[in-house]
């Protein structure tokens, strides 16, 4: 018991600290992203109309500029967003974990067994799970290929990611698995890594499929 409310203590630090940040970079960041692009399209519209006529070059510039701006304005909304309910999971995990394996750059194989609907919570903690297994693989195993595995029956659930890199992956290497194994356990899950040197690296997570 003491285990496990130290853990939801850690969750609960963890993710008012992640909201606070959020406000951070949503108002030091996304809007000041968002004040100069209108500043830029305001320039834009003043060049559209000069006495002598459109400033054409002058109006190129600010429109690739506006574009760029859109796009990392774009880009930091979804690096902000990550965290939060992702809108894939409103399919369940079903839909949301082939979606997730699409976007891999290491190619990843999909095998889903999932005869119970788990709460939201732990849905959402799958998912996540899933998605910076997947990262780690792009990143740091030089795999050519992956296998997720998700399976869901008598109250557990198993999400197992396995690729055939170089292998020695362990917990506290810069590879998020400390902060995946802490968010499973409040949860009641727990986190197996199997890597040796050479590989495969076969990652299992187990939780119930319910909260008590």
């Amino acid at each position: 018991m003491r285990e496990l409310e130290a853990a939801r203590a850690t969750l609960l630090a963890d993710n008012t600290d992640r909201f606070r940040r959020l406000e951070r970079d949503l108002h030091d960041g996304t809007q000041a992203r968002l004040v100069a692009l209108a500043i830029t399209l305001s320039l834009a519209d003043d060049a559209l109309s000069p006495a002598a006529g459109p400033d054409l070059p002058r109006l190129r510039a600010l429109v690739d500029r506006a574009r760029t701006q859109t796009d990392d304005t774009v880009a930091e909304l979804r690096r902000l967003t990550r965290g939060i309910h992702p809108v894939a999971l409103d399919g369940g995990l079903e839909e949301a974990l082939p979606g997730l394996a699409a976007t891999s750059p290491v190619p990843v194989g999909v095998h889903l067994d999932l005869r119970e609907r788990p709460h939201p919570v732990v849905a959402r903690t799958v998912y996540f799970c899933a998605a910076e297994l997947l990262t780690n693989v792009a990143r740091h195993s030089g795999a050519r290929s992956a296998e997720l595995t998700a399976r869901a029956a008598h109250g557990r659930i198993r999400l197992t990611v396995r690729d055939d890199g170089r292998g020695d992956a362990t917990p506290g290497t810069g590879t998020g698995l400390t902060g995946l194994a802490e968010r499973l356990a409040a949860v009641d899950g727990i986190l197996r890594v199997d890597s040796p040197p050479g590989g495969p690296t076969v990652v299992t997570a187990e939780l119930p499929t319910r909260l008590c």
